[in-house]
C-alpha cells in the first residue's frame, strides 16, 4: 500500500500571535495547518508527515535542536523537508550571523525577513508545497522501481535456470546468485581451461564466437566444474536483444543443470549395450541357469532326504524308547524283589546296563533327528570328552590318530552333553573326510576369558578346538563355511548343514564358532561356551534308593501302549501308590467325570485321537489341585503347548520314576516346577 501524502504545514510559533496568524493566512490560501508548542511536538508531528515547516527564528534560541537535526538527518533518499524561517534580519551573513547556523541545521530553508506581506508568505508556502508533491512523486517512482527489482531479483532466484547477460561482444557482465552456489564463481573466470572440462573449452568457444559474429541463437551443452571441483552437464542457451537498426544491444541467456539427465541418458546407454550383450550370451546365462537350477535341486534333495531321515528316526527312536520302558521297568522290579546275593543279579544288572546303553543310542538318534530339547547344565568337558573317545575312534577310522588334550582344573561348561557331543563328532568327521591320506586329530580344551570382543560378551568361557592335518580351505570356501547347505563335498556326500548345526548350538548356548584354515595348512575349529557357575552332577543308575511321598496317593496313569502302561502300574504299585489306568485321553476325563478322585495324573504324550497336552489342559479344569507329569520319547514341545508342564522322558526306572512323584506330590500347594527342570536325582562327583 502506497504511504499517504500529508500536504499540511506544521507552524513552530511559540511567542505572540505569530502561530494565529500565520495559520489563518495560510488557511485563506487553501492550506491546513498544525501549530507547535515546543521543538519536541514538530518533531513529533514530523514522523506523521508534513507538507513545509513555517518557523520564527526566536523558537530557536536557547532551545535543543538535536532532535530535529537528528530527524532532519534521518530522512529517506527521496525526502528533503522545507523549511521557511521568519526572522528579523533577512537571510544574509551580512545581515544576520545565525543564518549559516539554521542552513547547516534546516538543510531545505527559505529565509522570510519581518515584517512580510502575506501574500509572500502563501507564495512561498504553495512554492514548498510543490517542491514536497515532487518528493512524493520521486518516492513513488523509487517504490516502483523498487518493487520492479524485487520481483525480478525473486524471479532469478527462484527459477532453477541460471539468467545471464553479456555485452554485444559476448562479454558475460551478470549472473545470477545461483551460478555462484553451484561453481563458486561470479562467472566463467579468467582461465576458461579451469571452469570447462577440457573436451568441452573448443566447441563452447567456437559457438559463442559464431553467435556473437553473426547474432544466431547460442545453444550449447558442456561439462562446468562445480564448487566441489567435480563436473556437471550443463546446457546453455542465449537469444540476441537488437536495437532500432538491427544492432546487437545485449545477450540474454540461461544455462540449465542437465547433469541428472545426462546421467539418465548414460545409463539408457549402458542398459541397451547391457540387453544386447545379454542377448549374445543368452546361451551360456541358459546353461549356467540350467547348472544353479540343478544344484538347488540336489541340495533340496539332500535337505528333504535328511528330513525324511530325521523324521524316520524320531519316529523310531519313540517306539524304541516304548519298548525299552516296560524292559527296564520290568527287570528294575524284578532285581529290587530277588534276595540279596541271588546268582540272577547279576544277569539282570547285564540286561539293565544293555537297556541304559540302548537308551543312549536312542538319545543320540534323537539329536541327529533334532527332536530332543536342548537341556543345558553345567559339564565338565574334559569327563566327556574320555567318554566319547571310543565313539570318535571308530568314527573316524584307523587312517587318523585321534589326540586329547584338556587343560588340568578345567572349569565347567554350560552345554547340553549330547548336542555337545554330536557338534564334536560333527566336526570330526570333516576333519577325517579332510584327511583322506590320514593324518592327526587334536582335540583341546582350554579355559579362556573374553574382555572387549565383538563376537563374545565379556566373561570366562571353555574353548574346545577340533584341529587336523588337512587340506585346508580357501578364503572363499571360509566365508561361506557355516552356511546352511553349503558345502564342497559332492552330491551324496555330504548335507552342508554340520558346520551350520555347530554354529547354531554355540551361538543358542551363549558362545560361538570359530574357524581359522588356510589351504594345504589344515583347519581348527574352536567351540566357545560360557563356564558354568553351577556344580557339575553325574546322574545315578536306577539302582539307587527309590524315593517316597510323604503320604499315601492315588495315580491316574495314561498310555495308549498296553506294555508301558502296564510296566509302569506295576512299578507304581510297588512304590505304594493306588494306580487307575486308562489307554486313552477321553477314557481318563471320563473317569474324572465320574468323581473319580486322584492327587497324580501322569500321560503319555503322543497317543491318538487325543495327545498328552490336551488332555492335561482338560483334566486341569475338572480337578485344579491334582498334579501332572508329562512322559515323552522324544520331546517336540520345548518351546509349543506344553511346555510349562513337568516332562519325564523314556525309558525311565523305577527309582527315577518314585523321584519325580514325590517331588511333585511333596510340593506345597501353590508351588512350582520349573518346566525343563528335572527332579534332583544326581549326587556331587568327589
Amino acid at each position: 500500500m502506497r504511504k499517504p501524502r500529508p500536504e499540511r504545514a506544521l507552524i513552530l510559533a511559540p511567542i505572540g500571535r505569530d502561530s494565529e496568524i500565520a495559520a489563518g493566512v495560510l488557511l485563506e490560501a487553501g492550506i491546513r495547518s498544525v501549530s507547535c508548542d515546543c521543538i519536541e511536538t514538530l518533531v513529533a508531528e514530523l514522523e506523521s508527515g508534513a507538507g513545509f515547516v513555517l518557523v520564527t527564528e526566536e523558537a530557536f534560541l536557547g532551545s535543543d535542536l538535536r532532535g530535529l537535526s537528528a530527524w532532519i538527518n534521518s530522512q529517506p533518499e527521496w525526502s528533503d523537508m522545507p523549511f521557511v524561517l521568519l526572522t528579523h534580519r533577512g537571510g544574509g551573513l551580512e545581515r544576520n550571523p545565525d543564518a549559516g547556523r539554521f542552513l547547516n541545521t534546516l538543510g531545505n530553508v527559505t529565509f522570510l525577513e519581518r515584517p512580510f506581506h502575506p501574500t509572500t508568505l502563501v507564495s512561498l508556502g504553495q512554492s514548498a508545497l510543490r517542491a514536497r508533491r515532487r518528493q512524493y512523486d520521486a518516492r513513488a517512482r523509487l517504490e516502483e522501481l523498487q518493487e520492479s527489482e524485487d520481483h525480478f531479483r525473486h524471479t532469478v532466484e527462484l527459477n532453477p535456470q541460471v539468467a545471464w547477460t553479456a555485452a554485444p561482444d559476448g562479454e558475460v557482465d551478470q549472473m545470477s546468485p545461483r551460478w555462484f552456489e553451484w561453481t563458486g564463481r561470479t562467472g566463467i573466470g579468467t582461465d576458461v581451461n579451469f571452469a570447462i572440462h577440457p573436451d568441452d573449452v573448443g566447441p563452447v568457444m567456437a559457438a559463442w564466437s559464431h553467435s556473437c559474429a553473426t547474432g544466431t541463437p547460442y545453444d550449447v551443452e558442456a561439462r562446468v566444474r562445480m564448487k566441489d571441483g567435480g563436473w556437471h552437464w550443463m546446457h546453455s542457451r542465449a537469444m540476441p536483444r537488437r536495437d532500432g537498426s538491427r544492432s546487437i544491444i545485449k545477450w540474454y541467456g540461461t544455462t540449465d543443470d542437465i547433469h541428472e539427465r545426462k546421467a539418465i541418458e548414460e545409463d539408457l546407454r549402458q542398459s541397451r549395450v547391457d540387453l544386447q550383450r545379454a542377448n549374445e550370451t543368452l546361451e551360456a546365462r541358459v546353461d549356467q541357469r540350467t547348472r544353479e537350477r540343478e544344484a538347488a535341486l540336489a541340495k533340496l534333495h539332500e535337505a528333504q532326504k535328511l528330513e525324511t531321515l530325521g523324521q524316520l528316526t524320531g519316529g523310531v527312536a519313540h517306539d524304541f524308547n516304548n519298548l525299552l520302558t516296560p524292559v527296564i521297568g520290568n527287570l528294575d522290579l524284578l532285581r529290587r524283589r530277588l534276595p540279596a546275593g541271588d546268582k540272577s543279579h547279576r544277569l539282570i544288572d547285564g540286561a539293565l546296563q544293555a537297556a541304559s546303553r540302548a537308551g543312549t543310542l536312542v538319545q543320540r538318534l534323537l539329536a541327529f533327528a533334532r527332536r530332543q530339547d536342548l537341556q543345558p547344565r553345567a559339564v565338565e568337558i574334559g569327563v566327556l570328552l574320555d567318554g566319547m573317545t571310543d565313539l570318535l575312534q571308530r568314527s573316524i577310522g584307523p587312517t587318523v590318530k585321534v589326540r586329547f588334550d584338556s587343560q588340568p582344573g578345567l572349569p565347567p561348561a554350560r552345554v547340553d552333553p549330547n548336542q555337545l557331543e554330536l557338534a564334536i563328532l560333527n566336526l570330526a568327521i570333516n576333519a577325517r573326510d579332510a584327511m583322506p591320506s590320514g593324518g592327526t586329530l587334536w582335540i583341546e580344551a582350554l579355559s579362556e576369558t573374553v574382555g572387549t570382543d565383538d563376537r563374545l560378551p565379556p566373561g570366562d568361557y571353555v574353548c574346545i578346538t577340533v584341529r587336523d592335518t588337512g587340506t585346508g580351505m580357501s578364503p572363499e570356501t571360509l566365508a561361506r563355511a557355516i552356511e546352511p547347505f553349503f558345502s564342497t563335498k559332492g552330491v551324496g556326500q555330504g548335507t552342508g548343514l554340520g558346520l551350520s548345526m555347530v554354529h547354531g548350538l554355540a551361538a543358542q548356548l551363549g558362545g560361538m564358532l570359530d574357524i581359522k584354515s588356510e589351504p594345504d595348512e589344515g583347519t581348527a575349529a574352536a567351540i566357545w561356551l560360557p563356564v558354568s557357575t553351577d556344580t557339575p552332577a553325574t546322574e545315578v543308575g536306577d539302582e539307587a534308593t527309590v524315593t517316597l511321598a510323604r503320604e499315601a496317593a492315588t495315580i491316574l496313569l495314561v498310555d495308549d501302549e498296553d506294555m508301558v502302561r502296564t510296566g509302569t502300574a506295576e512299578m507304581l504299585t510297588d512304590l505304594g501308590y493306588e494306580v487307575v489306568q486308562a489307554s486313552s485321553g477321553a477314557e481318563a476325563l471320563r473317569m474324572l467325570r465320574s468323581g473319580v478322585e486322584v492327587e497324580l495324573l501322569i500321560s503319555d504324550f503322543l497317543m491318538p485321537g487325543m495327545n498328552g497336552v490336551a488332555l492335561i489342559e482338560h483334566a486341569t479344569a475338572l480337578a485344579k489341585d491334582m498334579k501332572v507329569l508329562l512322559v515323552t520319547g522324544y520331546s517336540t514341545i520345548a518351546e509349543g503347548p506344553g511346555a510349562q508342564f513337568p516332562r519325564l522322558g523314556k525309558p525311565y526306572g523305577q527309582a527315577e520314576l518314585s523321584r519325580w512323584i514325590a517331588d511333585l506330590l511333596n510340593q506345597q500347594d501353590g508351588g512350582e516346577v520349573l518346566p525343563f527342570e528335572r527332579p534332583k536325582r544326581q549326587k556331587k562327583r568327589d
